[in-house]
């Protein structure tokens, strides 16, 4: 036992807790837990019920522990993502943009404004998902090399996704639990938004990630996908999913509602339909994301009553590094965001922002997100895009990601740096 930690950790209870943290992180790290058929969820699930056993916490208490608002907005979102999916708006509008007469530059501009915006106001990693497949065919259809129209979209949704706090599922939780207001930080957040994708375009238009994968261009799809596997385009339920969705910025932007409340109401519009399925759009929303919320919310709640985090935090403090200062916040935010991806990263740095912490949450957002276009496992969307294209015969793997991945990352958090 380290003496160093034995100082701040005194009971056995309080070791067992910093050791199920320390194995659930790594399960973090590892997307599971070798020679288990566990994924991240049922890694953090396990991980809160060994902390309820181990602690004695009281079932209230760890409910307590839960960021309820939080998870109220994320299901209500997945909610309106799943209308627009279901409506094959997504799908639809990639399409119409593929039929337009553009250069190949001009094209890439156009998706990866298209895949920005759309994942700033719905969840990116259903963007990535619905858009994936057509734009893979769409390129392959037009001789156009995909894989770096396939980068593009993957690090265009992660960056849109930083413009608005309901873009992603850290931006959602920085939100509600710093208070942060919408508009407050969309202005915050627009312009190095903007300057990212605008060097994603750049980079993949004329620097060097317009010639990654050239091996693989205007080969034919070799993979099992269908042009028919997307919904088919609904103009009423598209519309619907619209009106609501814009409803609800309204509301966000001009309103004082609790964003919660807000968008649940729209999700129980949604869900009254004669034509969409309640089970079919309960089926789409991501169950296991949300017991991944609940999970760790728990988990980190065990381990911050043991004391150690806060110790940790002081001792960085005495060494002349504070988290509420941007460069110290950059690089732990970024490299955690790598390490046990961006939604733990965010929950492990929270509680350590200071008594004034929505300058820092702001930036917290802009580099979790930002961060998860560094590797190819550091954001579920690149995991999507890369999944998908294999179907489509197109190899995406972490080399190929890494020529865009890194550049981009690098030059998207030099300019949340210049302008902190």
């Amino acid at each position: 036992m380290s003496p160093a930690l034995s100082a701040f950790v005194s009971s056995p209870s309080e070791w067992g807790v910093v050791l199920v943290f320390a194995t659930v992180y790594l399960g973090m790290f590892l997307g599971g837990l070798p020679r288990l058929k566990l994924d991240r969820s049922g890694v953090a699930l396990l991980g809160a019920i060994a902390v309820i056993a181990i602690s004695g916490m009281a079932v209230e208490d760890a409910a307590r522990s839960v960021d309820l608002p939080t998870i109220v907005l994320l299901f209500a979102f997945m909610v309106v993502s799943a209308q627009m999916r279901l409506g094959g708006f997504y799908t639809e509008v990639t399409r119409r943009v593929g039929g337009l007469p553009l250069s190949r530059a001009g094209l890439l501009a156009a998706l990866i404004v298209v895949a920005g915006g759309l994942s700033a106001v719905f969840s990116n990693d259903i963007v990535c998902l619905a858009m994936t497949p057509v734009v893979a065919r769409l390129c392959l259809q037009r001789g156009l090399n995909p894989v770096p129209f396939l980068i593009g979209l993957a690090c265009a949704a992660n960056i849109g996704s930083a413009a608005t706090l309901i873009g992603n599922p850290q931006n959602m939780l920085i939100g509600s639990v710093l208070r942060l207001p919408f508009d407050g930080y969309m202005r915050h957040a627009l312009l190095p938004v903007g300057i990212s994708l605008v060097l994603l375009w750049l980079w993949l238009a004329y620097g060097p990630g317009a010639r990654v994968g050239a091996a693989v261009a205007a080969q034919p799809a070799s993979g099992t996908g269908r042009a028919g596997d997307e919904p088919p385009f609904d103009r009423w339920q598209t519309a619907k999913g619209l009106a609501v969705a814009l409803v609800l910025m309204v509301v966000f932007l001009f309103t004082g509602w609790h964003r919660d409340v807000a968008a649940l109401v729209g999700a129980a519009v949604l869900l009254l339909s004669r034509r969409l399925h309640s089970a079919d759009v309960m089926g789409s929303v991501d169950w296991q994301l949300l017991l991944l919320f609940i999970g760790l919310f728990i988990v980190n709640h065990a381990f911050e009553q043991t004391g150690l985090a806060a110790q940790v935090v002081a001792w960085l403090a005495t060494q002349g590094v504070h988290l509420t200062d941007p460069g110290p916040l950059l690089v732990l935010g970024t490299v955690l965001s790598n390490l046990v991806s961006n939604v733990p990263a965010v929950m492990l740095l929270l509680p350590h922002l200071g008594a004034d912490p929505q300058q820092a949450g702001a930036q917290l957002a802009l580099v979790s997100t930002f961060a998860g276009n560094l590797l190819l496992v550091g954001s579920i969307a690149n995991l999507i895009v890369a999944d998908l294209a294999a179907r489509e015969g197109i190899v995406l793997d972490w080399k190929r990601h890494v020529v865009t991945g890194l550049p981009v990352t690098l030059m998207s958090l030099a300019v949340v740096w210049l302008l902190a």
